[in-house]
């Protein structure tokens, strides 16, 4: 994977975290909906980390 290809996945990864916190910040009051989004966050953390593992696996 070229360092550019590389680069424009994070940027896209970094948007998509950025609208989540977004979403996250706002009120919901629905203990389902703020349980799902503890979920998702664990999710995107996880995946965040494969990525990272993976990119520094690319740079060796």
């Amino acid at each position: 994977m070229s360092a550019q290809r590389i680069s424009v996945a994070v940027d896209r990864i970094e948007r998509a975290l950025a609208r989540i916190e977004a979403q996250a910040g706002q009120p919901r009051g629905d203990g389902e909906a703020a349980a799902r989004l503890e979920a998702l966050k664990s999710r995107v953390a996880a995946s965040l980390t494969e990525l990272d593992q993976l990119i520094e696996s690319l740079e060796q």
